[in-house]
């Protein structure tokens, strides 16, 4: 019989690219909504272009943050100091144009169909979820963090990147940047890469041999393990020759643009919602990181080498409407007993996710960039493998 053989690409952008900028002011926000009032309601949007900054969106707290301040040190921590690199944090403009959380959807939180009406004092019971739609979580063996080799790859070359840029190893790199790796598998496993694509704003000054072997050296070396190197592994530095201006004067950014380099590089399906700027009551963040929590778990205890979980939710309804469990034909139990396991193991309403995932603390902004999930430097309690051994004794594997 034949291997089967197939190419799989993912990409990550660094904490300059102008969505990511936008992702951290969005996040960066709500973080300093959720010191103080860790009941906070933020859907807080940004927008970014030449010399501008919008910051939008409907936030409901009790305390106050200086949103145009929070905007400026976030730009400046990126390193878009200087207006020759086409962005400055300390003079570029700033609107800020918010609302209140419409009652219609706080009432459907505050208080969840399954109880409307009734003297229930179960705080996770009375919160509904704030949206409708379907949240995905998952993780395969491919990597000692559980996630596929494409993106857990290329996070490593966009944090290097940064790295390198920051303590000046080489002097001519900038904030905004990119990176693209393709692996190779074969009968489902990743055998070697095909190609490494890295992609620096840069000095006007470097020449581009320059820069290539810059970043070879200080970049790609030290983070891309040697047994998936080979004699024909293509590395791309700067393909298109010159990358001088980058940032928001380059190009426009948004919140929530970068929703596959976010979770898993296109590896797993995604419901279509952003993270950034939404504080945990909406279930785009909360259910999407309880589902990772999940899969991450199932794939821990042995049950599968893979796991897809599916999430989805009615506005305003504590209970998910469904859960389905997707394990690619690597599961050592049928799925429907694998279903019955999560669903004794986990809690999956809102209320619940908040309590055990402890979400209600500010530490959003430090997920922006480089990915929410397989963060080895990051301490996220959606990433624990907490309930493995549960899990383990209850397959009885």
């Amino acid at each position: 019989m034949n291997a089967e053989e197939f190419f799989f690409t993912s990409e990550s952008v660094t904490e300059g690219h102008p969505d990511k900028v936008c992702d951290q002011i969005s996040d960066a926000v709500l973080d300093g909504i959720m010191e103080d009032d860790p009941l906070g309601k933020v859907a807080c949007e940004c927008a970014v272009t030449t010399g501008l900054v919008i910051v939008m969106g409907e936030i409901t707290t009790t305390t106050y943050v200086d949103i145009s301040k929070i905007a400026r040190k976030t730009i400046n921590d990126i390193g878009y100091t200087r207006a020759k690199y086409g962005f400055d944090g300390d003079t570029c403009g700033v609107i800020v144009t918010l609302d209140e959380q419409s009652p219609d959807i706080r009432g459907g939180v505050e208080e969840a169909l399954e109880i409307r009406g009734s003297a229930s004092e179960d705080e996770i019971a009375k919160q509904g979820a704030g949206d409708q739609g379907m949240m995905f979580g998952y993780a395969c063996n491919e990597t000692p963090e559980l996630m596929p080799l494409p993106i857990s790859l290329a996070h490593a070359l966009t944090r290097r990147l940064a790295q390198v840029r920051r303590e000046g190893l080489v002097k001519a790199l900038r904030p905004d940047g990119k990176s693209q790796v393709t692996v190779r598998y074969v009968d489902g496993k990743p055998v070697d890469l095909h190609t490494i694509l890295v992609s620096s704003q840069h000095s006007p000054k470097v020449t581009q041999e320059e820069l290539a072997g810059a970043i070879e050296e200080h970049v790609i070396k030290p983070v891309i393990p040697k047994k998936y190197m080979h004699k024909n592994t293509r590395i791309l530095v700067n393909p298109s020759g010159r990358f001088v201006e980058g940032g928001p004067k380059a190009d426009s950014g948004l919140t929530g643009r970068k929703i596959i380099v976010d979770t898993y590089g296109g590896y797993a399906r995604h419901g279509g919602g952003a993270f950034s700027g939404k504080d945990p009551s909406k279930v785009d963040r909360s259910a999407t990181y309880a589902a990772r929590w999940i899969a991450k778990n199932i794939v821990k205890a042995g049950i599968a080498d893979k796991c897809e979980l599916q999430l989805s939710y009615a506005i305003g309804v504590a209970e998910p409407i469904s859960i389905a469990v997707e394990t690619f034909g690597t599961n050592k139990i049928n799925d429907t007993k694998l279903l019955e396991i999560i669903r004794s193991n986990f809690d999956m309403r809102p209320g619940a996710i908040i309590r055990d995932l402890e979400l209600r603390n500010p530490v959003y902004k430090q997920t922006a960039s480089y990915g929410h999930f397989g963060r080895p430097d990051l301490d996220l309690s959606w990433e624990r493998t907490d309930k493995a051994d549960q899990l383990k004794r209850d397959a009885g594997i």
